[in-house]
């Protein structure tokens, strides 16, 4: 209850301080809009010279890429560390949340918090309602339940990805990062893996598995059956990464110098 209280008053003043400047929050989220629409402009390029990708067609990979928007969303809401080692490591202020009767993980996420992030999720399932509405799809009474289980299971994909990829600035705490490139890695889970070579769909799937943030759960909804038992390794793959993440974040705390070393 302790950390259910934390959250919603770090939730409550944040929401309260991007209030104070209303015109950031709309240019941010037009800035956010303009470059889903550029995304879904390629994917419209692309289909203007072929009709099938692999056996996809072009409203079925429009479908894929508004799911994927979704677990993108909430992950960019609650996980935003893109800064981490330049911010906490190599300034220091990770010294500041050691001192806090609080988990140290918990309290940058709550630090960090990007609410508006989730404006793209709504983004995604408007997407996502067009795309099927053309496919012909209906929604199933449970299908609600399982597009929110397989949203939170990709969300923990790229959490643990990106907490993994964070805990690196324990051991090494130089200024360079990795995180731009994991940021463009991630953009290969938006696309259907077959259209990919044997190695780069065995890394999206087991290494880094971004995957199961975009085609794998949307093959469900398309009824793609083939593939319906990597659909439901979502939450499982999610929960596995996260779990691991925080146990190496917890390692790497301890491991952790301090800022006058």
């Amino acid at each position: 209850m302790f950390y259910v209280s934390m959250f919603f008053q770090y939730m409550s003043q944040y929401i309260k301080t991007r209030l104070q400047y209303r015109t950031d929050l709309f240019v941010e989220f037009f800035s956010d809009l303009l470059s889903q629409a550029i995304n879904l402009i390629f994917i419209l390029v692309v289909f203007g010279h072929t009709d099938l990708l692999s056996g996809w067609s072009r409203d079925e990979i429009i479908f894929i890429y508004g799911f994927f928007l979704v677990p993108f969303a909430v992950f960019s809401a609650f996980f935003n560390i893109w800064d981490f080692n330049e911010r906490y490591i190599v300034k220091g202020e990770f010294d500041r949340i050691l001192t806090r009767p609080i988990h140290s993980l918990f309290q940058i996420i709550l630090e960090r918090l990007e609410l508006e992030s989730l404006l793209g999720g709504i983004t995604g399932i408007a997407v996502m309602l067009y795309a099927g509405s053309r496919l012909g799809l209906t929604i199933e009474w449970y299908e609600p339940i399982l597009f929110i289980v397989f949203v939170i299971g990709g969300a923990l994909v790229y959490g643990g990805i990106f907490i993994m990829l964070a805990c690196i600035s324990f051991w090494a705490d130089a200024r360079t990062s990795l995180m731009p490139m994991m940021y463009n890695i991630s953009n290969y889970g938006r696309y259907p893996v077959n259209i990919y070579n044997k190695l780069i769909r065995f890394v999206l799937t087991w290494i880094l598995p971004f995957a199961f943030a975009g085609v794998y759960p949307a093959a469900f909804f398309l009824e793609k059956k083939e593939w319906y038992w990597y659909s439901f390794l979502t939450p499982l793959i999610g929960i596995i990464f996260f779990v691991l993440s925080v146990l190496l974040w917890n390692q790497g705390v301890k491991k952790y110098r301090g800022a006058g070393n």
